[in-house]
């Protein structure tokens, strides 16, 4: 353990006799550094205290040619391979690490592209890894780079990237663990995902991935929020040499001629093979743990999930519940064969713990999680189970924080019995309650609660490093800031005992809690994180023994009583020492939880302090005044009976996480970038000289574009119930370029007539200006009119989730309304919330009008209702047919509410609305919809209602190479819908491309036409031998889009013709694998919703 001293004199004293020697100072370089202390490179190794972001750092340092690191000014995801390298440290190949610190902006990702792809670069480091160092929120700007790397990856380097799940909550300033960037961006490059559950893996995981990088780019993902700046004790923690050597005798093992031309799936399977042969080690691809028999298994992905999921399952297994989880360790590439194999036979129902974007989709039931589309394509493909078991999407938010209740009550979803009582004692119904994971008798954990600008903000760093001094003991340390709250609050968890700690949450039965600024105690329910019988130190100042009780909030005394704690009051300007010198606060602090929370140590844990800060003459000093500044107060019986009534409401019992730094309460006046009009007025008038262009919000993440409505008509007749129409929108100069299968966003309005009843109902000015964020990215802050922001910005007739019902309570002046918001927000309030949102389908303006004394401001409107999203819909057309125009097919979602209100969905029906010559923004976003790399290759296309959209694109393309003189494969096009009559869309192009030798077959199953329901599976298999023949015998690619019923029964018919063609062959298949083969040959695809 290394930590940082000071050369200064530290805190100023009075008058001493004779020389004194100067007190050390214990300062805090980073978070995501073991005790905020900077390490030395060649001191990695054996026991250690670290943290996974450092263990992270020192593999990608020791193994790679190059580091490209995007961090955030506070992340520092790379401050200690900055050190290394401006050290010199030389890494595994003999020199150091070259450290590039990039801007996180479009295009800046390019110039690592440019070095490995550069004439002069040195082709003897072309088997050495290059690495990115980046959080999840960057992901977005390395997106182009990342798709140029995928298609050149033959002739690349080896990439790794290891990602810190870290990002801003949209609409708010709280970090939140974001796995979702990473994943999406995996999946559509088809990059390789490794997963680490905690700091004792994380350093074997960034080796396994950047080995994994030889055969795939691939992603290392891991908790960056919390799990990886935690401080601990790592035993096993190999040295650059090791590393080295270790990396070295794997890839040697794993890169034969013969393990080359392998597929995918089997090298990756060889690699963890090896891996696990060299390092001693049991990873799997998906880990279980939990009962042998399960009823009911959980699957998870990500840091804190996987660990915490394996500890509560655990736990409750041991207990007699049929409970189990499967961690996936190796997300990409998906083997279901290794998922399969570990999901045991018992299981009856799976819960997949899958995270999406915000609660908006997690009340979306039209929004599936990613990992849940895995987990029930590999369910639906299985034959070993008689009964399928049901799955479950237990969706997330990112803003999600996982307790060990939070994860048992997800397993509570999944099982019909209550996981954590004994059979029969409690209603199934029952929430859960009290888990207890680690051993009260072994395990020590200290709280402290402290504003950020306070002299002892240090103070629990400083005991937790002393108590690390110990080596036969574990240490674990975990430091988090939420900025809003009292100018800086900073919560530190420190947790001791001999046995290794793994424990991914926050302290919730503390033998010690200290409490640095008693305001913090009518915010937060501190008081709930008390074991029974433990003890809690206040700080006041001044306060006579008579008025402490009058100074601390009812329901904290209450608790204080009802748990049997002990209080003891922290005066520390009582001491003399402290009052001529505030800065000694910190170390009298340090001596007061020493006698507190370990009496029985204090003598020796002087010394330790002694060796970190201060000085042991000082320790000394201040050990001998304590006594002024610490009072054990009586804690009265009588504190049990304090009437309920006079308890707050339900207060938050941990704070949200808001920066990894206290805030700068400098305030400097940023430059100005537009000195005066003029020169504003020099750059359009002489734009060659000053470089200036013309671009449509170049501030924003994603490259929007202006159209124009050239078409507009309604497919479906006027008297028919469902809307489905064809929109086509001329390009113009916008330069908008799109390939075969991409899908189209539009940027849509909210419909004026609402927003000018909103404007008059709440009395506001329409003209107004206003900051508010982006629609596209919530961190860019715009400058708009309270009409334009209603219009374009805010979406106010949206659907609100539970945290806007909490935020506009505190808005309420009205007793009763501010109670019933804050139920609707709550857990008591779960049921009414699902009928509003699912039945009433009420929006933020219903809100707003339903409790009239709940009127915040329009700035704050702006701050607690979502930003407005873009809408995707597939493109219809092909631009080589149509090289100025992009068309979608789309149906207008309308319903009417309960209230016989007529609702629509807002995109749909502004698109609907729009009249020609309209403006429209839109951009364009890949999919997996790509056509196969041979024209002569065929299509088998299955659409359902405007799934069709896409393969009018993919028609309209054969056509054209057809009229260009290529030879084309045959096309298969199935459609599906209700009535011919009424919703055979675009049927005379279908016949006239049938006609014309483009489609070679059309299959159309109108489900309600005759009295037996015909559907789009009983045309394909009627056509089975035109299936054979087009998919298996001149391999072609089958393609479904449209929702996701039909995918099993569709599924069925290619395995029955996988089969009927294998037996006429005399061949022996498995169709289910068969299938997987043509998955990964991109020759299955499914876009289904």
């Amino acid at each position: 353990m290394y930590l940082q001293q000071a050369e200064s004199a530290g805190p100023a004293r009075g008058p001493v006799q004779g020389p004194e020697k100067p007190l050390k100072e214990f300062v805090e370089k980073s978070s995501s550094l073991p005790f905020g202390q900077s390490i030395p490179y060649a001191s990695i190794g054996g026991p250690t205290y670290v943290t996974a972001q450092t263990l992270i750092q020192q593999v990608a340092y020791a193994l790679s040619d190059r580091l490209w690191t995007y961090s955030p000014e506070t992340f520092d995801l790379d401050i200690a391979v900055k050190d290394w390298s401006q050290d010199g440290a030389p890494n595994a190949h003999g020199y150091p690490t070259s450290v590039e610190s990039m801007q996180i902006r479009h295009g800046s990702a390019s110039i690592a592209l440019g070095y490995i792809f550069s004439k002069d670069f040195d082709l003897n480091k072309r088997n050495i890894p290059q690495t990115i160092l980046a959080s999840s929120s960057s992901l977005l700007y390395l997106r182009s780079a990342s798709d140029q790397l995928s298609l050149l990856y033959s002739v690349a380097n080896p990439f790794v990237a290891h990602v810190a799940a870290i990002d801003f909550a949209g609409g708010s300033s709280s970090l939140v663990t974001d796995y979702i960037h990473t994943l999406t961006l995996a999946e559509e490059l088809g990059f390789g995902v490794v997963s680490s559950f905690s700091v004792y893996e994380s350093q074997h995981m960034a080796l396994f991935s950047t080995l994994l990088a030889n055969i795939v780019p691939t992603i290392h993902v891991y908790d960056g929020v919390a799990v990886g700046r935690d401080t601990t004790r790592v035993i096993d923690v190999l040295d650059q040499a090791g590393l080295y050597k270790n990396y070295k005798a794997i890839w040697q093992d794993t890169s034969s001629s013969q393990q080359k031309k392998a597929d995918l799936n089997t090298k990756v399977k060889s690699l963890l093979n090896v891996f696990n042969g060299e390092l001693g080690t049991d990873y799997g691809f998906f880990e279980y743990y939990g009962h042998k028999s399960p009823d009911a298994v959980l699957i998870t992905f990500g840091t804190v999930e996987s660990s915490l999921g394996t500890l509560v399952a655990s736990s409750l297994a041991g207990k007699g519940s049929r409970v189990g989880v499967l961690n996936v360790r190796v997300y990409r590439p998906f083997l279901e064969e290794e998922f399969l194999k570990l999901l045991p036979s018992s299981t009856k129902r799976i819960g997949v713990l899958g995270q999406v974007i915000n609660n908006d989709d997690v009340a979306d039931r039209s929004v599936n999680s990613v990992l849940h589309n895995d987990v029930i394509a590999a369910i639906t493909f299985c034959s070993a189970f008689e009964t399928p078991p049901t799955v479950v999407d237990i969706k997330y938010s990112r803003e999600e924080i996982w307790t060990p209740v939070s994860i048992a009550a997800a397993l509570q979803l999944i099982l019909e019995k209550p996981v954590t009582h004994t059979e029969g004692t409690r209603e199934s119904s029952q929430p859960v309650r009290d888990l207890e994971l680690l051993d009260p008798t072994t395990v020590q954990q200290y709280t402290f609660w402290d504003i950020d600008a306070s002299a002892s903000a240090s103070a629990p760093l400083v005991f937790g490093a002393a108590l690390a001094k110990d080596s036969s003991g574990n240490v674990t340390t975990r430091s988090r800031h939420d900025n809003l709250v009292q100018g800086g609050l900073i919560r530190t968890d420190v947790r001791k005992s001999k046995n290794t700690v793994d424990a991914p949450y926050s302290i919730d039965t503390a033998d010690l809690i200290y409490v640095g600024e008693p305001k913090l105690l009518d915010l937060y329910d501190v008081i709930k994180g008390l074991k029974t019988g433990g003890k809690i130190l206040v700080k006041l100042s001044g306060v006579k023994p008579d008025d402490i009780e009058k100074k601390l909030p009812d329901n904290f005394l209450r608790t204080v009583a009802e748990k049997s704690g002990e209080l003891f009051i922290f005066d520390p300007l009582s001491v003399e020492l402290v009052s001529n010198d505030p800065a000694l606060e910190n170390y009298l602090l340090q001596i007061a939880f020493l006698r507190v929370g370990l009496p029985n140590m204090e003598k020796t844990g002087l010394g330790k302090l002694a060796s970190i800060n201060a000085s042991s003459d000082m320790l000394t000093r201040l050990a001998d005044h304590l006594e002024l500044a610490l009072r054990k107060i009586e804690v009265p019986e009588e504190w049990k009976t304090l009437d309920a009534s006079a308890m707050t409401a339900a207060l938050p019992n941990d704070i949200k996480i808001s920066d990894f730094v206290a805030f700068d309460k400098t305030a400097n006046e940023p430059p100005s970038y537009l000195k005066s009009w003029k020169t504003a007025a020099k750059a359009f008038a002489f734009k060659e000289a000053y470089k200036a262009k013309t671009a449509l919000r170049p501030d924003l993440a994603i490259k929007t574009h202006t159209v124009h409505v050239m078409e507009n008509r309604r497919l479906t007749p006027p008297s028919y119930e469902r809307n489905i129409f064809h929109i086509e929108f001329d390009l113009g100069d916008s330069g908008l370029k799109y390939e075969i299968g991409e899908a189209l966003g539009i940027h849509a309005e909210n419909d004026e007539v609402q927003v000018e009843e909103f404007i008059r109902f709440y009395k506001l000015d329409p003209e107004e200006v206003v900051e508010v964020p982006s629609r596209e990215d919530p961190a860019v802050l715009e400058n708009r009119t309270v009409w334009q922001a209603l219009m374009q910005n805010v979406d106010i007739f949206g659907r609100p989730p539970k945290r806007f019902y909490e935020a506009l309570a505190e808005y309420a002046d009205d007793a009763h309304e501010k109670d019933e918001l804050r139920a609707l927000g709550g857990p008591e309030g779960a049921n009414e919330f699902k009928r509003r949102a699912e039945v009433d389908t009420v929006t933020y303006a219903d809100i707003l009008l339903e409790f009239p004394s709940a009127h915040p401001s329009f700035h704050d409107i702006v701050r607690i209702v979502s930003p407005m999203k873009r809408r995707e819909y597939s493109i219809a057309s092909c631009q080589k047919v149509t090289p100025n125009s992009v068309a979608l097919m789309i149906v207008v979602v309308g319903w009417v509410d309960p209230k016989g209100r007529d609702r629509f969905g807002q995109a749909t029906r502004f698109l609907n609305k729009l009249k020609l010559g309209a403006p429209v923004t839109v951009s364009v976003k890949p999919s997996v919809m790509k056509l196969p790399p041979k024209s002569t290759q065929p299509l088998i296309m299955a659409g359902l209602g405007t799934g069709l959209a896409p393969f009018r694109a993919f028609v309209q393309y054969r056509a054209w190479e057809k009229a260009q003189g290529k030879e084309i494969g045959s096309v298969l096009l199935y459609m599906g819908s209700r009535h011919q009559r009424e919703e055979y869309c675009y049927g005379e192009e279908w016949e006239a491309y049938q006609d014309a030798g483009v489609i070679t077959l059309l299959g159309r199953a109108f489900s309600r036409d005759q009295p037996q329901k015909i559907y789009i599976q009983d045309r394909m298999r009627q056509t089975m031998g035109d299936i054979i023949q087009a998919y298996l015998k001149e391999e072609g690619a089958f393609y479904l889009c449209g929702t996701t019923w039909p995918v099993p029964d569709v599924t069925n018919v290619l395995e029955d013709a996988i089969a009927h063609d294998a037996k006429a062959l005399g061949k022996k298949t498995d169709p289910h694998k068969e299938i997987e083969r043509l998955k990964d040959q991109l020759r299955y695809v499914l876009e289904v919703y």
